[in-house]
């Protein structure tokens, strides 16, 4: 099976990581990817968001199976293109893709779904602006309605603060505050059948003990030894299947990844938000410990198989990652440093880098390239197995102003 994935970050290292240990690929290929997957799969330059281009790359490459990444080639209907040429694509089409690309469709398909989420309002002016985040109370919690890379929440005791940001985003959904621990669960569908995979949490803050900004993610571990066993299987009762049926029942079946963001509150499992892709980084250590061949799953959910395939089969062990980010992320980051050390800690026993912000200089050097460089990702035997020598690859790395958090998994890992 050749296959292309479409994307440049650590998500699509992962994923590329993967599909080259999968017997069935022959040939694998990014576009336009990054120093890291060069190691694994054969880089094209590409423009993501242009289907035409993604859908000549395709066909010229002979794919069996295109994977979009990224949520912003989905969103700008990538997948559709891909589609009307008649080739395989994971990944659902630009209408389903709204349900991460606005936040608004999110809540009206949940509401007529009956999923459990937060209470919200739809704003677009200042006085409605005003009369949610008064109706709601601190802490309050303002989403910009569409993409925004993971930093368009807000979560603020400040109202001034919680204010400013909700006048910057045009359309806004302001929620009620959800307490409790979250968690990331992903699903495989085709439209009809939905594939649970196993639940990871993520450390969304900048700096350890949750503090500092939201970024896009710096760390994740899996699996959770204080979730409910049922967990999983609720999820999949009251939110993910009711919300794949909703999407279907509208004509704009979902078929690819459906990202479940949760919160665990004192009232029951609540929605966050939905994702139409892999999440990073918790598709780091969802996928370090997948046992099941990826290619055949991704393939049969690309062409509506789904349900002929065999439970997925995962390790008992755990995984953990850490993310290495460059000086001033989340703010506007400093590329261009030279990042040392890869092949050092590459000699971590079950420990590996995924390249997510990298390129090469003109000397050949890996170089940050973006604000999340690397994702420092490790498997054990437990958790704290798992987190022991990803931070001790972590710490054979060196990359000028760089920062990582230290507490990935701290608290799990001491509870298991």
């Amino acid at each position: 099976m050749k296959v292309l994935v479409i994307g440049g970050g650590a998500r699509e290292h992962a994923l590329c990581r993967s599909l080259s240990l999968d017997p069935d690929v022959t040939a694998l290929h990014c576009a336009p990817g990054n120093a890291g997957i060069a190691e694994v799969a054969q880089v094209h330059p590409v423009d993501a968001l242009d289907g035409a281009a993604v859908a000549e790359l395709a066909t010229s490459l002979r794919a069996d199976l295109v994977v979009v990444g990224p949520e912003a080639p989905l969103v700008a209907g990538v997948a559709d293109v891909l589609r009307e040429r008649g080739i395989p694509v994971f990944g659902p089409s630009a209408e389903a893709a709204l349900l991460e690309g606005s936040k608004a469709f999110a809540k009206d398909v949940m509401a007529a779904a009956n999923v459990p989420t937060a209470r919200s309002y739809v704003c677009t002016t200042p006085a409605e602006i005003d009369a949610a985040l008064d109706a709601f109370g601190a802490p309050y919690v303002v989403k910009d309605d569409g993409l925004a890379a993971g930093k368009g929440v807000v979560v603020t005791a400040d109202l001034a603060a919680a204010r400013e940001h909700a006048l910057s985003c045009g359309r806004v959904v302001i929620e009620e505050f959800l307490d409790g621990p979250e968690v990331s669960l992903f699903a495989i569908t085709d439209g009809e059948t939905v594939v649970p995979l196993q639940p990871a949490q993520d450390f969304k803050r900048a700096l350890d003990g949750d503090e500092g900004p939201n970024t896009g993610g710096m760390g994740a571990y899996s699996p959770l030894p204080w979730a409910d066993p049922g967990l999983v299987d609720e999820v999949l009762r009251t939110v993910l299947q009711p919300t794949v049926d909703e999407l279907r029942r509208r004509g704009t079946p979902f078929s690819g990844l459906l990202y479940a963001g949760l919160a665990i509150t004192s009232r029951g499992v609540r929605v966050i938000e939905f994702n139409a892709r892999f999440g990073d980084p918790e598709t780091q250590v969802v996928l370090a410990r997948l046992k099941t061949p990826l290619a055949s799953v991704l393939l049969n959910a690309a062409t509506g198989n789904l349900a002929a395939e065999p439970p997925l089969r995962w390790s008992e062990g755990a995984a953990v990652t850490v993310v290495v980010a460059s000086h001033n992320y989340p703010g506007t980051p400093r590329t261009g440093d030279v990042i040392e050390g890869l092949a050092q800690a590459a000699e971590v026993e079950r420990a590996y880098v995924l390249h997510a912000g990298t390129a090469l200089d003109a000397d050949g050097r890996v170089v940050s390239a973006g604000g999340r460089v690397l994702s420092v990702t490790a498997t054990g035997d437990d958790l704290a197995d798992a987190r022991a020598q990803a931070y001790e690859a972590l710490s054979r790395i060196r990359l000028d102003g760089s920062h990582h958090r230290t507490d990935i998994a701290e608290k799990a890992a001491a509870s298991a």
